[in-house]
């Protein structure tokens, strides 16, 4: 299970910052950031077939300052 979003994240030091903080609440997951998309393209794919809890990655990501949505089709 994949979830996509869209953040204002712009430096690599930054995104891996965060890809710390979020393997914390989603250890059994594979997150990369993509920074050269202009959506700046945060993925979590979950690899237990435990859906992501939309809400925790959104939280976790504003509350370290940046902003966070689901990627809409």
């Amino acid at each position: 299970m994949v979830e996509v979003f869209v953040t204002n994240v712009a430096k690599k030091k930054d995104s891996v910052f965060l890809r710390k903080e979020l393997l914390k609440i989603f250890p059994d997951s594979e997150i990369n950031f993509d920074l050269e998309d202009c959506d700046r393209i945060l993925r979590i794919e979950s690899l237990n077939y435990v859906p992501v809890a939309s809400e925790d990655v959104i939280f976790c990501v504003n509350s370290n300052g940046f902003e966070c949505k689901i990627l809409t089709d």
